[in-house]
């Protein structure tokens, strides 16, 4: 405390802060005067600037409701929790993303499959329109040996 207020410094690299001379003697020289003691508070005033700028952060940062972490104490915490959680939110929603794209592709192998039963059941259709074309041709002409007249179908 004594270096804020401006006093030397004891014992620090130059006298003590002065002091009254000895009572008989008239004033004995007075001391060092502390010459080579601290300059005040402008000797710690680098360091104070950095305290002083710091908690001006933190106490905005709290103000916001977050915290203000210098590079070494950012680095020491790691990722904040926020930043943690939100990264684990991106995995989830990329998660889910690929589990809906391999719904959709499920869903037009279903429909792919659905049009290739459509197409067979037009094929099976197509096979028994022709065998039905084909017993009533080989009918008429069974009746045509035998004499009948052969009727055409209406």
């Amino acid at each position: 405390m004594a270096n804020l207020l401006g006093e030397g410094e004891e014992g620090g690299g130059g006298g003590g802060g002065g002091g009254g001379g000895g009572g008989g003697g008239g004033g004995g020289g007075g001391g060092g005067g502390g010459g080579g003691g601290s300059r005040g508070i402008f000797s710690d005033a680098p360091w104070l600037a950095r305290r002083l700028l710091a908690s001006v952060k933190t106490a905005a940062a709290a103000r916001r409701g977050r915290r203000h972490d210098d590079a070494a104490t950012a680095a020491r915490r790691g990722r904040h929790g926020s930043e943690r959680e939100r990264e684990r939110e991106r995995e989830r929603e990329r998660e889910r993303e690929i589990e809906r794209e391999r719904e959709r592709e499920r869903e037009r192998e279903r429909e792919r499959e659905r049009e290739r039963e459509r197409e067979r059941e037009r094929e099976r259709e197509r096979e028994r329109r022709e065998r039905e074309e084909e017993c009533a041709a080989e009918a008429r002409e069974k009746k045509v040996q035998q004499g009948e007249p052969a009727l055409l179908p209406c």
